[in-house]
């Protein structure tokens, strides 16, 4: 099995060798639906071929000199009894069908859900998020239709096939001959079908997922498509992708529309209606027995037309099978070390000669230093030069390539992945929030054990809670997608809230402040450093303050570690901090002038 980062106890585990071995596997998880199946296809097959011969008997009966109407009357009651049985099992086995295909789909959700909260996030960023969403609804959901009608007729014509051909056989055995000769040309265009079918199929699921994703990105890239005036072009980009999938569906009815076995059927019908006429006037066949091999000929119509969509469903099927299982089989780095250990922390932090690289690009380079228990420690440095990554080895968002990450003397490869992250928090410049109420998102790493009063008393060390009591629905406000419905300060004090609640022994800061006002940032600052009182703090931040109060700076340059120490050290010593001091300096000179400015330009 591939390593993840999160897995379920009890979780189900299919084969995934091949997406048919995949997609049997998933049938047979429910061994009694599939049994129940199959004998309700022979009961209705049997008893439709039954009703056939029955009503052939009738006629002969009827056109016999001496008729006895009570067997007759028998056999109407039989005949009526046969075809009764097709529909009353029929609805039984209908709804064993629905509800493997509908387990199916919910078992393969949950299968793919649960495979991509335990992949890596470098795996994560190298995905398409439009096209996962294809994959997890629409290439899911293909699975159903797939089951329900899919094989599903595929499986009832079989046998809708095969029990008439006993029927015949049971008439007369000479009648075989027109229905064997037709079943041979049903199954070389049906293979020729098919061949020309696949390919289509997938090429049609695979631009499903192209179109979703370019139109998942522009909706949730919105606002730089309309701040860019890119409408036109979004709408150019999605007309095309939306063309190519209607030109795969075109030809995908051209391959329908050559579909040649129901033209085999129906000079198979003609001839062999001839072959029983010819055996009727030799004597060999009575009227009632060309009667019935005509009914039992005309069952052949039904899985000659069926096989017309439900290959096609079924070719959909494996496509999207084959998708899907691309993704739960896609490797990831990390692997959640469930019999790693697994103990609170004290928040000793240690980089040994760390050294990192993405995708064959050096980004970090023989980093080392130490962070004792409750330090805080800012890291400052150009764009790029490998700030954010540096924080990411310290809960293995990502792994280190060479050197070792200690905390509290011990690699972070060798602690239970759970247990290291729940006592780690990390705060973004780039905040996420989830559709969700206020309180649900603060809450959110609390994994439902927070009362509404620690919630709330986090949101005021966060200095969120007077803004909350601001909406109609307070801490029951419903927030838009990311939390799009509040401003940036008002998202970042929502997200502190969320780590004061988790009471991490370690907090990372990725420039969490960078939307908040002064007035605002001096309150949070001060019930920061009350909170923190005790907790590995590391802080990335262009505030000078926040970097002037913490305990060591480190400065990075092309990810490289140059300097280390207090401020008054680094200013003496290290060129590089003075140039980023300056910098720092600089812009918050120039954001501070904007603010001033703004009343006045206003009015």
């Amino acid at each position: 099995m591939n390593k993840r980062e999160f897995t379920v106890a009890d979780e189900y585990i299919y084969n995934r060798r091949s997406p048919l071995r995949w997609i049997w596997s998933h049938i047979l998880r429910y061994p009694l639906m599939p049994i129940a199946i199959f004998l309700g296809n022979i009961g209705t097959s049997g008893l439709y071929s039954l009703g056939t011969v029955l009503t052939g008997i009738a006629f002969d009966m009827i056109l016999a000199p001496d008729t006895d109407w009570s067997q007759l009357l028998w056999l109407s009651l039989a005949t009526m009894g046969a075809f009764s049985g097709v529909g009353i099992i029929d609805l039984a086995k209908l709804a064993f069908v629905e509800l493997l295909a509908q387990r199916m789909e919910r078992d393969a959700r949950e299968e793919l859900y649960i495979s991509l909260l335990g992949k890596s996030q470098t795996f994560h960023n190298r995905q398409r998020v439009g096209d996962v969403m294809a994959r997890a609804t629409n290439d899911v959901q293909q699975l159903n239709l797939m089951i329900s009608p899919g094989i599903s007729l595929i499986f009832e014509s079989a046998l809708f096939t095969l029990v008439p051909l006993i029927a015949i056989a049971y008439v007369h055995l000479d009648l075989l001959l027109v229905p064997l000769l037709f079943l041979a040309s049903f199954a070389w265009a049906l293979r020729r079908y098919n061949d020309e079918l696949n390919p289509v199929t997938g090429a049609l699921r695979e631009q499903f997922g192209v179109t979703n994703a370019r139109l998942a990105e522009a909706i949730s890239g919105i606002e730089v498509v309309k701040g860019y005036a890119q409408e036109m072009k979004e709408r150019q980009i999605f007309g095309l992708n939306a063309r190519r999938y209607r030109d795969l569906f075109v030809q995908e009815g051209w391959v329908k529309a050559r579909y040649l076995p129901l033209l085999f059927f129906g000079v198979a019908f003609g001839l062999a209606f001839a072959h029983a006429l010819a055996l009727f006037l030799g004597g060999v066949l009575s009227v009632g027995d060309v009667i019935s091999y005509m009914g039992l000929i005309g069952v052949l119509r039904f899985p000659t037309f069926i096989s017309l969509f439900s290959f096609s469903l079924v070719q959909l099927g494996i496509a999207g099978a084959e998708r899907i299982l691309d993704l739960i089989k896609a490797e990831s780095e990390l692997d959640e070390n469930a019999d790693g250990l697994a103990r609170p922390i004290a928040g000793e932090i240690t980089f040994e000669n760390v050294t990192f690289d993405y995708d064959g690009e050096p980004i970090l380079k023989r980093i080392s230093f130490h962070a004792r228990p409750g330090e805080t420690i800012a890291i400052v440095g150009q764009t790029g030069a490998g700030k954010s990554t540096l924080t990411r080895l310290v809960n293995r968002t990502y792994d280190v390539r060479e050197g070792r990450v200690l905390i509290d003397g011990i690699d972070v490869r060798d602690y239970s992945l759970q247990s290291l992250r729940s006592q780690i928090s990390t705060i973004e410049q780039d905040i996420f929030l989830f559709s969700r109420t206020l309180a649900e998102n603060i809450a959110f790493g609390a994994a439902g054990a927070a009362t509404r009063d620690q919630i709330e008393q986090a949101a005021r060390e966060a200095h969120a809670h007077d803004f909350i009591m601001k909406f109609p629905d307070g801490y029951d406000t419903v927030v838009g997608e990311r939390g799009v419905t509040l401003s940036g300060g008002q998202r970042q004090r929502i997200a502190i809230s969320r780590a004061f609640l988790t009471d991490p022994r370690i907090l990372i800061l990725d420039d969490s402040t960078s939307a908040i006002d002064s007035a605002t940032e001096d309150q949070i600052q001060r019930a920061m450093r009350r909170i923190l009182h005790g907790r590995t703090t590391l802080l990335i931040t262009h505030r000078i303050s926040q970097i002037r109060w913490a305990d060591r700076i480190l400065v990075l340059r092309q990810g490289e570690l140059v300097a280390q120490g207090s401020h008054d050290e680094l200013m003496a010593s290290s060129e590089a901090y003075r140039r980023i001091f300056a910098r720092y300096t600089a812009d918050e000179d120039s954001a501070a002038r904007d603010v001033a400015l703004a009343p006045a330009q206003q009015a």
